[in-house]
């Protein structure tokens, strides 16, 4: 085994990257279920020989026929580290007209999408398609023959409520709006919009401030999110019961994340800028008036110094760097106001969420960006106008994470596939440091915690970042720490065209530890459980106490499991070579 593993990456064997206790190093007598492997040099990977039939199964084999006639066998000390890999579709799998367009097509990138040995896929169930007619108008019937058919491929389905809009953001390449009739409502009280210090409004979705106003045909902006996941529960019964889908990740801002939409295209905003903070409505300037009247400074107002969202922190007053508005006591009052204003939004809907999904086998989820643009400076600015009052001594994601574990939802970071090297200078990015520290926020919450690529990555570079962060520690004992998923943004004919593919499945089989795709989640200790009330126990204000920054968990400098130089580029050219001689 260790002999296998070395000629994969000599980093195993060599001594850089050894760790006490590591499977791959325990004694014969130690592993009585240990399986016997061979190297077959056709395929470039650890098999069984059950294992190279069942992977002449047809693509289109149900999940149950899967698990029916499946005789794969596994390491099972290696399956503790086994990472499931899903693959965002794309973003307009379904059409503005609620209509499943190419549906051919869509088969045929899943039937060699399965061939990856991929665990499954990710959808966003548009708000803006469903429920465009009126409210209460639910249209499913486009999303159940899209479900129906990603069950035919034997894949599991995360499933994203998106009350967001589609469009204006980094990757957006359609538009789907919210629903119009809404955006009618927003023509005479466009208040209900996130709003900047100028006036304009960002209709991608609506303001927090409005989450508890009946503005909306008699119901409040929460309310009309709990109705539609009720709708879906109800509406996709059978594919909740049948366990294909797996994930109900919450929509709760822009882009589907919990932030201000501080950073839009369709604001003018160009990367690096900061961004500019979106607490203008009327709704959360009264908010606000009224909170600074009550401690007693009914003098200090929002912020009117914090630039403009192409600037760079150095140039505004609010993030100068020894003497800015962030490190006064009226600056200090009101970053935790605006960070307090977004955690109690999350807090409230995925409490919603979970009332909703309450006993089925399902986790819930909620994602949090990647703002890792100035984070290597003092004021951390983009972060601060996102919602994250994130500093140097002032962890932001403790919070977050806390508020998660009240409704067992899982953390999904984006981000992942990014080195601090790749960003320009002038940025001052560090994503590297803020994946290691939101990531570890969340491990030490006791949370699962699961994650993203932010953009389209096709190399090996990427996929071996994404296989370090998702086991920082690499291959080891008890798996741990391992992160509960990962999602690849996402299906398009340039990942299915070589050599892209090949490398594709080369990066599938490290995140699954060398194992072949595991059609038994509860192996690799990811059993679906019913899902439980969330605890509201402890008082959330208590969390926004906890900012005391602590130490992250420690990272190898690279995977153990790296993907070599050439190595896909050589599978392609021998599975080619056997091909043509068969």
């Amino acid at each position: 085994m260790t002999s296998v593993l070395g000629m994969m990456n000599p980093n195993l064997t060599n001594g850089r990257n050894l760790h006490k206790g590591s499977s791959i190093f325990i004694r014969a007598e130690e592993s009585k279920n240990r399986v016997r492997w061979r190297f077959s040099i056709k395929e470039v990977s650890l098999r069984t020989p059950q294992a190279t039939a069942s992977s002449e199964v047809s693509s289109s084999t149900t999940e149950k026929n899967a698990r029916e006639f499946n005789t794969t066998t596994y390491d099972d000390k290696m399956l503790t580290n086994y990472v499931p890999v899903y693959v965002m579709l794309q973003l307009g799998v379904i059409t503005n007209n609620n209509v499943l367009e190419n549906e051919e097509n869509l088969k045929k990138q899943l039937k060699k999408l399965k061939q990856s040995q991929v665990d499954g896929v990710m959808v966003d169930v548009w708000w803006g398609i469903v429920e465009s007619k009126g409210p209460k108008q639910y249209q499913w019937s486009a999303y159940r023959n899209l479900f129906k058919i990603v069950q035919s491929f034997g894949l599991k389905l995360q499933a994203i409520m998106s009350f967001h809009r589609c469009g204006g953001n980094i990757g957006d390449d359609v538009n789907i709006p919210i629903p119009k009739w809404v955006l009618e409502i927003g023509e005479s009280n466009p208040d209900i919009f996130y709003t900047n210090k100028i006036g304009n409004r960002n209709k991608e979705c609506l303001s927090l401030s409005v989450d508890n106003l009946s503005l909306f045909k008699g119901r409040t902006a929460v309310e009309m999110y709990r109705d539609y996941m009720m709708s879906f529960r109800e509406n996709m019964e059978d594919f909740i019961s049948s366990g294909v889908i797996i994930d109900i990740e919450v929509g709760l801002g822009p882009a589907g994340e919990l932030r201000y939409p501080s950073y839009s295209e369709t604001q003018g905003w160009v990367f690096p800028g900061i961004g500019e903070f979106q607490c203008y409505d009327k709704y959360l300037r009264s908010d606000y008036e009224e909170e600074v009247r009550r401690i007693g400074h009914p003098e200090w107002k929002l912020p009117q110094n914090a630039g403009e969202y192409n600037n760079i922190p150095q140039e505004t007053g609010f993030f100068e760097y020894s003497n800015g508005t962030y490190l006064k006591e009226e600056g200090k009052f009101f970053l935790s106001w605006y960070s307090r204003k977004l955690l109690l939004h999350g807090d409230q809907i995925l409490d919603e969420a979970n009332k909703v999904f309450l006993g089925c086998k399902l986790k819930l989820a909620a994602k949090v960006s990647g703002i890792h643009w100035w984070y290597k400076t003092e004021s951390h600015a983009a972060e601060l106008m996102a919602g994250y009052y994130n500093l140097k001594n002032r962890d932001g994601y403790r919070a977050i994470a806390k508020m998660m574990r009240r409704h067992h939802a899982i953390l999904n970071f984006t981000c992942l596939e990014m080195k601090n090297t790749e960003q320009p200078a002038k940025a001052k990015s560090g994503p590297q440091e803020l994946v290691q520290q939101v990531l570890s926020c969340g491990w030490r919450e006791g949370i699962e915690v699961a994650g993203e690529n932010a953009l389209p990555r096709f190399d090996r570079d990427g996929y071996n970042q994404i296989i370090l962060n998702a086991r920082p520690n690499g291959i080891n004992q008890d798996g741990k720490p391992r992160m509960f998923g990962f999602t690849y943004l996402r299906l398009s004919d340039k990942l299915l065209r070589e050599p892209n593919f090949t490398t594709f499945k080369t990066f599938m089989k490290r995140m699954h530890a060398n194992q072949e795709y595991c059609p038994e989640p509860e192996r690799y200790n990811h059993e679906l459980f019913p899902l439980e009330r969330s605890r509201n126990d402890e008082p959330l204000e208590k969390f926004l106490e906890e900012t005391e920054p602590i130490d992250p968990f420690p990272w190898l400098e690279e995977t153990d499991m790296s993907i070599r130089p050439f190595e896909s580029v050589l599978s392609l050219l021998r599975s080619t070579f056997l091909r043509k001689k068969s």
